[in-house]
């Protein structure tokens, strides 16, 4: 049997804590709970010493974010698979089989994820990952049972075991060798979308992604950052960019590059007219920073094209997400 151990990035999440781990520690049995904590203010250490004996603390000496916070703390983990956990998910009863049985019986399967449901509505598939995760053309991610704001019911049509284009950050099951071989998370990314950049690499590597319909999660969901926080606009349209700019082959990525700043332009005047400044601020914000990490992306994205000069495109949807959605009214998606 591989070892498996569940790590948990935790920043001044006490409260988060005391209601979900118990959840983890009842149906990991097998597993080895660890927390990573991003030098909390709170008494999240605290708590954990007194309450979960039995769970491992990391302390970091300060907040390094999503990304450079799981980087540090996995450096001290032996494990052959690590389970990367947000804090708010509740777990269910053997949760953990489906995802390690795959990766035990297929070797070119690098990383899985569960279903995601709502943790409030949980006949509700949840924004975080859902029935599993996909890009389009232009590289506006999307998931199964979750298309921009429109979420599914989960009524069994997504129990199946299928390969999918990224896996959720929020619940993500990878082989540690991996996880290392390609050097983590990019920390420039801080927080959001990270996964998927490193599924991206995965796939340029020759290796799958899967999504377990046989596993189930539930997710309390916008935990650190609601999801129209200008923070979080702001990460995701810095990070997006920076998505397709280190990924996107140089033909596709000529026309497709400007055709993103302009959307994303487009999308800012939304916000302005919705009345959301911080949010039209946020997208201003986002562009000025990914023209200032422009250098350090260019490398990256050199070094990526000399290493895996290619990628299988077979899981990207050809067309454009937010076309279909608002024209033609998708609201679900079917491999």
């Amino acid at each position: 049997m591989s070892h498996t151990a569940i790590v948990i990035l935790n920043y001044n999440g006490e409260k988060l804590l005391r209601q979900f781990l118990p959840s983890i520690i009842q149906h990991s049995e097998n597993a080895e709970i660890i927390v990573a904590d991003n030098n909390s203010s709170d008494q999240s250490v605290t708590l954990l010493q007194h309450s979960f004996p039995k769970v491992r603390i990391i302390a970091l000496d300060k907040n390094y974010g999503f990304c450079g916070g799981y980087n540090r703390a996995l450096k001290q983990v032996v494990a052959d698979y690590y389970v990367l956990l947000n804090s708010d998910i509740e777990v269910t009863a053997d949760w953990l089989t489906p995802m390690e049985t795959l990766l035990d019986n297929n070797p070119r399967v690098a990383a899985v994820q569960p279903k995601v449901l709502s943790y409030h509505h949980k006949n509700q598939f949840e924004h975080a990952g859902a029935g599993g995760g996909f890009i389009d053309s232009l590289g506006y991610p999307f998931c199964r049972g979750r298309i921009l704001s429109s979420v599914e019911e989960d009524t069994g049509q997504y129990n199946d075991e299928v390969e999918v284009f990224w896996a959720s950050g929020a619940c993500l099951m990878i082989r540690s060798e991996l996880y290392h071989t390609f050097k983590g998370f990019d920390e420039d990314f801080f927080a959001h979308m990270e996964e998927i950049d490193l599924c991206w690499k995965l796939h340029r590597a020759g290796k799958k992604i899967y999504y377990s319909g046989k596993s189930s999660v539930y997710h309390l969901g916008a935990g650190t950052l609601g999801y129209q926080q200008p923070g979080k606009t702001y990460l995701n349209f810095k990070n997006g960019l920076a998505l397709i700019f280190k990924h996107f082959l140089p033909a596709e990525l000529s026309y497709k590059l400007p055709l993103r700043i302009l959307l994303d332009w487009i999308a800012a005047f939304h916000f302005l007219l919705k009345g959301e400044p911080k949010n039209f601020g946020a997208v201003l914000r986002a562009h000025y920073r990914f023209v200032r990490e422009l250098n350090q992306n260019t490398r990256k994205r050199r070094e990526l094209l000399q290493t895996y000069p290619t990628y299988p495109d077979a899981l990207i949807y050809p067309g454009l997400i937010g076309v279909d959605y608002y024209l033609k009214g998708r609201k679900r998606f079917r491999v």
